[in-house]
């Protein structure tokens, strides 16, 4: 019994390996509300480079990067790039207050279901801040990058 135990152990542990999305995937499409119920979809992003950010109102690293992903934004979004927060929030009300109080002005959407979240699954989110930055075929080019490694991955993309 425990031999059968350790061979399916081996083979699940596997498969749910190769299903992570990895650099060179293709990001699986998310369409969510934003803060005025207005369903926003990532592709709606296509052709530019996107930071989708998974974070919460109740994060302390994610409230920390929050300013720093704003200057990142402000400074290269008028040359093609984005940024598409994803909220596991479960209270609309403190999502909204964090946008107002950390004065974000990039792209918010939130499926208000907590660590539930089928878009944190889909992306094999298990914690936060956690961030894949995709280039502008939609292709997956970085995973948990930040400070200058962002910035730069950034700038070598737009040229």
């Amino acid at each position: 019994m425990k031999k059968i135990f350790f061979v399916v152990s081996i083979l699940v542990s596997s498969l749910l390996s190769k299903a992570q999305l990895q650099i060179g995937s293709t990001a699986p499409e998310i369409s969510l509300p934003n803060n005025k119920d207005s369903i926003i979809n990532l592709s709606s992003f296509a052709g530019k480079i996107v930071l989708i950010d998974f974070w919460a109102s109740w994060c302390a690293p994610c409230r920390e990067v929050n300013p720093y992903v704003e200057r990142i934004y402000k400074k290269y979004k008028t040359k093609g790039f984005e940024v598409y927060a994803v909220s596991i929030d479960t209270k609309k009300e403190a999502w909204l207050k964090a946008i107002k109080k950390d004065k974000l002005t990039y792209t918010h959407v939130i499926e208000n279901t907590g660590w539930y979240s089928k878009v944190a699954e889909q992306f094999y989110v298990d914690q936060l801040p956690t961030n894949f930055l995709i280039d502008q075929a939609g292709k997956i080019v970085a995973i948990n990058i930040e400070g200058n490694a962002l910035v730069e991955k950034i700038k070598y993309l737009l040229q």
